[in-house]
């Protein structure tokens, strides 16, 4: 690998796309408050002070789409259509219709939207409306992802999350109303103190809510984040193992008979069109430009990485340049790893041709041991694999 960080060597050295599809990431920094399990790059206002502000945060964004546009221009071949854009964070919709419209607006400034690109903004129940979704419909996005983690209380309180139980339900059908046919509802399943009935009904209203996507992720234990302290001192235990695989085993089962299929770990969709294609385009190695503070961008094998504070990032946007921290080009071999950790994730398997002679080895044995099948020349996680995958990785690569 050939990294490079410091501001002498931060500009990273690009050789061409790579030919797949092509999005964008923009990453809003603000949060009302930081939920004690969260680790992104987020602020609140007091974390803030007078540094940063909304304002320059979109003064910078702007000015980094243009200098990445000139860039992209210098490449060999044409910048290709953006076919997903993603608005990220933090909480998007704490910018209101309004500000997510002006973010749009700044990304066509630049680049050439595909004319059925997929548009999505995550958004925190608590910061919108049925005035909010109308907006940003008319603004051009095409998918609502909504964080509702859970329907019990308690569980929230534990997560710091400040929405109400029901309010997350209610945000997805305002949605619909409003004309998003593709709403996301995220799930984390394994909070200490979570029950069997407490993630039931979490399942019933998402399945109430009927939207066609939904994110279910384990919790994770963050080194840094105010959960992380809380677990070290003994106020709240780890999260077991055991009862993280047998929550997943339950809302797989829920959303399989309602109707929503995996199509990767963690995600299920009600049809290939409500996949979300922005994280597709990750998952299947594509280019993408991240743009605002902290956001990763990787364009043909090469991988840089934005500084990290709001006001450091306008400052360095404002200097000219890309506000890239440092940067790397992957080596052929961590492409490959790359590749195997998020193919294998994915419903559509692993290409089999892919794998090089130890991984094809490998391969026989994780189906001997029944974590996968052969089908289409593709190795596909069985539904015991889907609970393993990361050590199906693992065995993969060794």
């Amino acid at each position: 690998m050939s990294a490079r960080t410091g501001a002498e060597v931060s500009v990273p050295v690009l050789r061409d796309f790579g030919g797949g599809a092509f999005g964008i990431y923009v990453h809003v920094p603000f949060c009302a408050t930081r939920c004690g399990y969260c680790d992104f790059n987020t602020y609140t206002a007091g974390e803030l002070g007078s540094s940063a502000s909304t304002q320059s945060w979109l003064d910078g964004l702007r000015g980094e789409l243009a200098t990445a546009a000139e860039v992209f221009d210098g490449l060999p071949s044409a910048t290709p259509q953006v076919s997903t854009v993603f608005v990220g964070g933090g909480t998007p919709s704490l910018l209101g219709g309004d500000g997510l419209a002006s973010v749009l607006d700044a990304v066509r400034a630049h680049f050439t939207l595909a004319d059925d690109a997929e548009v999505t903004t995550e958004s925190n129940p608590e910061s919108t409306s049925p005035e909010f979704f109308a907006r940003i419909r008319a603004a051009g996005y095409t998918r609502v992802s909504l964080g509702m983690q859970s329907a019990a209380e308690h569980v929230l309180r534990v997560l710091d999350r400040t929405h109400t139980p029901g309010r997350a339900v209610a945000a997805a059908r305002e949605a619909r109303a409003a004309g998003f046919e593709h709403v996301n509802l995220d799930l984390i399943y394994g909070t200490p103190g979570e029950r069997d009935a407490d993630l039931d009904a979490s399942l019933d209203a998402v399945l109430d809510a009927g939207v066609d996507h939904v994110s279910a992720y384990s919790l994770i234990v963050e080194d840094g984040t105010a959960l992380a302290r809380k677990v070290r001192k003994g106020e709240l235990p780890a999260p077991d193992d055991d009862v993280l695989a047998a929550r997943y085993e339950r809302i797989d089962a829920r959303l399989s008979a309602a109707g929503l299929t995996w199509y990767e770990v963690s995600n299920w969709a009600g049809s290939d069109a409500a996949a979300c294609r922005h994280n597709l385009g990750y998952w299947d190695g594509g280019d993408w430009l991240g743009a605002g503070p902290g956001a990763h961008s990787h364009v043909g094998g090469v991988r840089w990485w934005n500084v990290k504070h709001p006001a450091r990032y306008a400052d360095r946007v404002a200097r000219g340049g890309l506000p890239s921290a440092g940067w790397e080009a992957l080596t052929e071999q961590e492409r490959y790893t790359e590749r195997v950790m998020l193919a294998v994730r994915l419903r559509t398997g692993l290409p089999l041709t892919d794998l090089d002679a130890s991984g094809l080895r490998a391969a026989e044995r994780v189906i001997a041991d029944g974590l996968a099948t052969r089908a289409r020349n593709r190795l596909i996680l069985t539904d015991r694999g889907r609970l393993l995958a990361d050590g199906v990785v693992r065995d993969l690569l060794l």
